[in-house]
């Protein structure tokens, strides 16, 4: 990686547990990325089945599945492991940890840029809808996003690669961040933490500006529909995107988004968990529980299922 170092691994410290609390803190986040990834990889298949669901909306919410199975997976198995017994981690392991955390937490950012952008359209230009966001326009702005974040953080992968780390070997984190890391360097890192504070801004607080002003010209756009019903229905149609963009971005700029983002790190690590293990789950569960066409896209193909049960030659001989 062109970096001489004399730490070749680390130890990630993760949270300081007796043995009974780490083995129910090790039983509940097994049993949240289960249903993280049973949840998200439902809605993908539910998309792909149901027609009426084939349209850019939803094939963005099924890229954002994609997208947040992966990115609880960089993080989740390493840490499930971790609880269990003290692991270490390679430098080169590391970095890879960090470039697919940040690339894929980057894609988020941008997709949910682009979902609140759908449904500003949606909202505030119905007619045009069709013509604007059709699925060729979906799909090329999808692979933007991807190209565009898994582009952007190699760069700051190069600078990370290139700093000395000579000890300790102790990460205060339960995955490989930026951060902790900085932290360990006998480098001058005072530039790479500028860097990494100002890609955090432009690729957060860019993407979250885009979305503010799309939401606050879909705002002002339904309080001018007549029907209170009217308003009721327009505003149905965005309120879960609405809410894993709160979710997301409270929790991600109160980590990253301010000067000297390393303390306390114990709060981060807490508002981590959250993020990084909570958040993918709670993403599909909302899109569900407040999404009425995602709600009888599922009563459908649960009906179809036990139909098709009921009609299968087993159950009639």
């Amino acid at each position: 990686m062109g970096n001489q170092t004399n730490v070749i691994d680390f130890q990630l410290l993760g949270f300081p547990l007796g043995p009974e609390l780490r083995i129910f803190f090790f039983l509940i986040i097994l049993s949240t990325y289960i249903l993280t990834l049973t949840a998200n990889i439902a809605i993908i298949i539910l998309v792909r089945l149901d027609r009426r669901l084939h349209t850019p909306m939803y094939l963005l919410l099924s890229h954002l599945s994609f997208l947040e199975i992966f990115y609880t997976s960089t993080i989740v198995p390493k840490m499930l492991a971790n609880i269990l017994q003290k692991t270490r981690i390679s430098l080169a392991s590391c970095l890879a940890q960090i470039y697919f955390y940040f690339s894929l937490g980057s894609t988020e950012f941008f997709l949910l840029g682009v979902m609140a952008v759908d449904r500003y359209i949606a909202i505030c230009n119905p007619l045009r809808y069709a013509a604007i966001m059709n699925v060729k326009v979906c799909l090329q702005t999808t692979a933007a996003c991807w190209f565009g974040a898994f582009l952007s953080i190699l760069f700051l992968i190069i600078l990370l690669s290139k700093l000395s780390f000579c000890g300790p070997n102790l990460i205060n984190h339960f995955f490989c961040d930026i951060s902790p890391l900085l932290q360990l360097s006998c480098s001058d890192t005072h530039m790479v933490e500028i860097v990494v504070f100002l890609f955090a801004c432009n690729i957060i607080l860019s993407s979250f500006l885009l979305t503010i002003i799309s939401y606050v010209l879909i705002v002002s756009t339904i309080l001018r529909i007549p029907s209170q019903k009217g308003r009721q229905k327009a505003f149905s149609t965005c309120a879960s995107h609405l809410t894993v963009v709160v979710i997301l971005y409270g929790t991600v700029i109160f980590i990253y988004v301010r000067p000297r983002f390393a303390y306390p790190m114990d709060i981060n690590k807490c508002v981590g968990v959250f993020n990084t293990v909570v958040t993918p789950l709670l993403n599909p569960l909302i899109y569900c529980l407040r999404n009425n066409e995602v709600k009888l896209a599922v009563k459908k193909q649960l009906s179809r299922y036990v139909m098709g049960k009921i009609m299968s030659p087993s159950h009639i001989f």
